[in-house]
């Protein structure tokens, strides 16, 4: 009975080591499903992404996108990361309404879900993470607008799509803003221009809005690619004196426009940082770690961020004119 014992306890014993060796080698799957494969602002996402994974052991994380931008496909990838049994989905979602039913799969399925520039998804998801107010980045965006414009005359614009959220909040804000404390500036259409993130369409968009508008004397875009796009049509037209052309964009992208003033000013924030927060707000809650204000999520803007109603705040916004495009490595 004594050998016996002994059998048992060592059995015992070599079945705990193996079960401990197998948690050890277990890893955290976070996946972030991005607007759109193929565009320089998701690639750069992309990096910071997987910089957590190689910053966490514990961690395997990556980053997918549907080709074009479809909200359709999009909706897929989810969907298959839910079959696969991901542990934390992050998002940039393309149509925030059409991934309310997946992402509430994914959270039956006990999946933590973080999306980024969705603030209609709060109280859906676990968190949204926006890196700052949205209607202040709109606010600086059109008046940045306004004062390249001498605060008077027709403009116009681009977002990505009528059902991108965050697009939408910045030109709201900065245009009620403009509308009210410089009534000379006129908006000339029904709604923003949509270009789908696509730089031909966006291209194509500006060029038939110089044509068919030949007084305007301001453009905004509220994606990357509008907003280079206008730049170069302005450029192409040797229109850089008479329209001014601000908006979203990425250093790298805007050097050649901001020197050859044919982009007036430039906003962004990091999509490297942004995809590390995203992927850290997620391992926090898979740690059972606590999130409230005044807590860094470890990069510069996020330091002290503010945890509210669903949200999360960092204060990210960078400013890119000529002098300082080249301070900024992306």
């Amino acid at each position: 009975m004594r050998n016996l014992t002994r059998v048992f306890v060592v059995v015992m014993l070599v079945l705990l080591a193996l079960s401990t060796t197998v948690l050890a080698q277990e890893k955290f799957e976070i996946v972030m499903v991005a607007k759109h494969e193929g565009i320089s602002w998701f690639d750069d996402m992309r990096t910071g992404v997987e910089e957590f994974g190689k910053d966490h052991e514990d961690v395997t994380s990556y980053q997918i996108a549907p080709e074009g931008g479809d909200p359709a496909k999009q909706v897929q990838m989810v969907e298959d990361l839910i079959a696969k049994g991901v542990d934390a989905i992050l998002v940039v979602p393309n149509d925030p309404k059409s991934m309310i039913p997946v992402i509430k799969k994914a959270k039956d399925a006990g999946i933590i879900v973080i999306s980024h520039e969705a603030e209609e998804l709060k109280g859906i998801v676990d968190y949204d993470m926006e890196a700052f107010r949205n209607e202040d980045f709109g606010v600086l965006m059109f008046e940045s607008l306004a004062r390249e414009m001498n605060y008077e005359g027709e403009y116009v614009g681009m977002v990505g799509a009528l059902t991108m959220q965050t697009h939408m909040q910045w030109f709201q804000a900065g245009h009620d803003y403009a509308a009210e404390k410089y009534p000379n500036m006129k908006f000339i259409l029904q709604e923003p221009v949509e270009d789908f993130n696509t730089e031909q369409t966006a291209y194509n968009k500006a060029r038939e809005l110089l044509r068919t508008y030949p007084n305007i004397k301001g453009m905004f875009g509220c994606s990357a690619s509008s907003t280079i796009m206008q730049a170069q049509a302005v450029e192409e037209r040797g229109l850089q004196e008479q329209v001014a052309v601000v908006g979203l964009t990425l250093p790298s992208m805007s050097k050649t426009y901001l020197e050859s003033g044919s982009l007036r000013q430039a906003q962004c924030w990091r999509p490297a940082d942004a995809g590390y927060v995203c992927a850290m707000i997620a391992y926090k809650i898979l740690k059972r770690e606590p999130l409230e204000t005044g807590i860094s999520l470890g990069k510069e803007g996020y330091e002290s961020v503010t945890v509210e109603d669903g949200i999360i705040y960092g204060n990210a916004p960078l400013v890119l004119t000529k002098e300082n495009v080249n301070d900024f490595p992306f």
